[in-house]
């Protein structure tokens, strides 16, 4: 399954009003993995950023002046979403706003996500899993112990990797974090990593074996990932098997 985990900052609320998108930004998940492959681009939506939208993603009218409006990168964002299973915390309000900006182009194969995309909603599955708690994704990276010290404003690129990680701890697996954030280091489109291949003759590996302390904060994380998701951790199951 190919996932994009995608976010979205708008001019305010709701789309009806006649509101526009200012910002998407999306990573890609394969295999678990953040493959380093991701989209993110400002959009000049041709009117004011509300003063409650500002104060929220503090993007500003004149940040965006200069920027590509959506009809200049809507067929690129297509071919980076098509057929993926798209990840979004409130799905309603992106979706929303993506199938309006695709309806003003008079583009209508493109005005229902769900004719080409499926889409998980976070919240929804955070609702499910912790009925009765907050379920913003601030909590949820305090929950699932994710690291969202950066996020002193709203942004969608830094959104959608943060929500990566949450959405990989919620599903509980193993999770590579560290390559959305270095392909995302001053790239602006889609792109693809290098794949390196490791020689055939190369030397054996040293086995480096766990300490004692190790061990014991091994536990007490595994304890946090029960506690957290409301059932016994994977590994701890899996260890259960072999005894």
């Amino acid at each position: 399954m190919r996932y994009v985990v995608l976010d979205t900052e708008t001019t305010g609320m709701p789309v009806t009003d006649g509101h526009r998108i200012v910002e998407i930004g999306c990573v890609e998940v394969i295999g678990r993995q953040l493959t380093g492959r991701h989209f993110h681009v400002y959009i000049q939506p041709d009117r004011e950023v509300d003063e409650g939208a500002f104060a929220v993603h503090g993007i500003s009218d004149e940040f965006l002046a200069d920027k590509p409006r959506f009809n200049e990168i809507a067929e690129d964002f297509y071919q980076f979403i098509e057929g993926a299973c798209l990840v979004i915390h409130n799905a309603p309000f992106d979706v929303g706003f993506i199938e309006n900006e695709f309806k003003r182009l008079g583009q209508t194969e493109r005005t229902q996500l769900l004719d080409y995309c499926t889409v998980l909603d976070t919240l929804v599955m955070a609702r499910e899993k912790h009925p009765g708690q907050r379920n913003s994704l601030d909590a949820l990276c305090k929950r699932y112990d994710v690291d969202n010290s950066g996020r002193e404003l709203h942004g969608a690129l830094l959104d959608a990797e943060i929500l990566a990680d949450v959405f990989l701890a919620m599903t509980g697996g193993q999770t590579n974090l560290s390559l959305a954030g270095e392909a995302a280091s001053g790239s602006t489109g889609a792109i693809a990593t290098e794949i390196i291949r490791l020689a055939s003759d190369r030397p054996a590996l040293r086995v480096v074996k766990a300490t004692q302390q190790e061990l014991e904060r091994h536990q007490q994380r595994l304890e946090v990932i029960g506690k957290a998701s409301g059932g016994e951790a994977l590994w701890r199951q899996l260890e259960d098997t072999k005894h």
